[in-house]
C-alpha cells in the first residue's frame, strides 16, 4: 500500500522523532569509546567474545569496576555485539564474556526464540547503534526448551501465558524428538539456536539486507552451565 497515497495525514509520534534523531547522530560526535566500538568488523566482534569467554572460564576476568567510562556511556552506547539470550538467571552475558556495561546489547527471554518484539530489539541495535554482531546464546538444560518438549512428547498443559513461550520452541522439540527420542533435551537446544539464527539471517528488510552486504554477522552459541563455556555452532 502506498502511504504517500493515503489521505490521511499523521503527525510524527515521538518513537519516529527519537530514532530519527540517533540515526542522525554520526561517529565523529561520540566518546572514544564509541567509535572504538564503532569501526569494529563482525569478525573482530566474534573474536573479543571468544577471547572474553575465555577470560571468564579461566578465572581471568578483566571487567571487574563497572563505575569506569559511566559518565561517557551516559552520552550514548556503541555495543560491538548484540546477544538474545534465554532468561535464565544462571546466564549472565556480560559476565560470561568479560564484557562491561556499554559493550553488549542483550536481549533475553525464555528460551531465547526470536518474537516480534525480541527482533524489534536487535533491528534497533544494528539500524541505529551500528552493532556488527548478532550471537543467539542458549544453554545447557534450558527448562524453556524442555517444557517445550513435554508439551510435544506428553501433552503437558501450562497455564497462563506460558503456551505463547512454546509455540516457537516447538518446531525444535519435534525435530529432535523425531531424531533422539531417548534424549532429545541437547539437540533441541542446538536446533532451537539454529532456527532462530536463520529467521534473523532471512528478516527482512533490515537484518537481511546487512548480512547480505557483510556488515553484520548472525551465529548460535551454547553455554554450559557447569564450566562456563561458549562453544559456536
Amino acid at each position: 500500500m502506498c502511504l504517500a497515497c493515503n489521505s490521511k495525514t499523521f503527525a510524527p509520534s515521538r518513537r519516529s522523532v527519537l530514532l530519527g534523531g540517533l540515526a542522525a547522530l554520526s561517529a565523529s560526535a561520540l566518546p572514544a569509546f564509541a567509535q572504538e566500538h564503532a569501526a569494529v568488523s563482525p569478525d573482530a566482534a566474534l573474536k573479543r567474545l571468544v577471547e572474553g569467554n575465555a577470560r571468564y572460564v579461566a578465572g581471568q576476568r578483566t571487567n571487574t569496576d563497572f563505575s569506569v567510562g559511566r559518565a561517557a556511556r551516559a552520552l550514548t552506547q556503541r555495543p560491538f555485539a548484540a546477544i538474545l539470550s534465554c532468561a535464565d538467571s544462571r546466564v549472565a552475558p556480560e559476565l560470561a564474556f568479560d564484557q562491561g556495561p556499554g559493550d553488549l546489547f542483550v536481549v533475553r527471554v525464555a528460551g531465547n526464540f526470536v518474537n516480534d518484539d525480541g527482533l524489534a530489539s536487535l533491528e534497533y541495535a544494528i539500524n541505529f547503534l551500528e552493532t556488527p554482531l548478532i550471537m543467539v546464546l542458549g544453554h545447557s538444560n534450558c527448562g524453556a526448551v524442555d517444557a517445550a518438549i513435554k508439551v510435544v512428547r506428553d501433552g503437558l498443559a501450562l497455564p497462563g501465558h506460558l503456551p505463547d513461550m512454546i509455540e516457537p520452541i516447538r518446531p525444535a522439540a519435534e525435530a529432535a524428538l523425531a531424531q533422539s527420542p531417548s534424549d532429545p533435551l541437547g539437540p533441541a537446544i542446538t536446533t532451537n539456536v539454529q532456527n532462530a539464527v536463520t529467521r534473523l539471517q532471512t528478516a527482512e528488510p533490515i537484518l537481511a539486507a546487512r548480512v547480505t552486504s557483510g556488515s553484520l554477522r548472525i551465529v548460535g552459541a551454547q553455554y554450559d552451565l557447569e564450566t562456563g563455556q561458549v562453544a559456536l555452532l
